[in-house]
């Protein structure tokens, strides 16, 4: 696990920095994808989460579910072409869960790459991501991440 200014970055995972995305490489070829520690952050406190639908055909870079905060309404990017396999109807019932378990209970979507390793290639380590999230939370003058109550990894 890395921390950086307190947000937390879990080092079995690879990220999108760009988008504030991880991704968990399932062992039947799956990924799971979720936002970040620091996207949770940056959102505030969510209250709508709606991921697509299972069976529907996702771009790179394009919209696998729609994020609402009390300050922010944008889409989640998904960082590989496919379809999605699995959605996570307890992030649907219950949007906090994104603010208080990012990178458990809070994956949004099990997608099946169409190109598992092309499109792994344009993410990064946790060692990587911490460098470029330094520079990210400086740019944007982000001091900490902010943990709500019942937080967990």
């Amino acid at each position: 696990m890395a921390l950086v200014r307190n947000c937390l970055l879990p080092s079995d995972l690879l990220y999108d920095v760009p988008t504030n995305i991880w991704v968990r490489e399932l062992d039947d070829g799956m990924v799971e994808i979720g936002m970040t520690d620091i996207a949770q952050t940056l959102a505030g406190s969510i209250i709508h989460c709606r991921p697509k639908k299972v069976g529907k055909k996702v771009k790179k870079g394009k919209s696998v579910a729609t994020v609402e905060s009390g300050k922010w309404v944008g889409p989640v990017r998904s960082p590989f072409a496919g379809n999605i396999t699995e959605r996570n109807d307890a992030v649907v019932n219950d949007a906090t869960i994104l603010n208080r378990s990012p990178y458990g209970e809070g994956w949004i979507v099990r997608i099946t790459p169409a190109d598992m390793e092309g499109d792994r290639a344009a993410l990064v380590g946790v060692e990587e991501a911490s460098t470029l999230y330094e520079a990210y939370m400086q740019e944007k003058d982000l001091a900490s991440c902010i943990h709500c109550e019942g937080f967990e990894e």
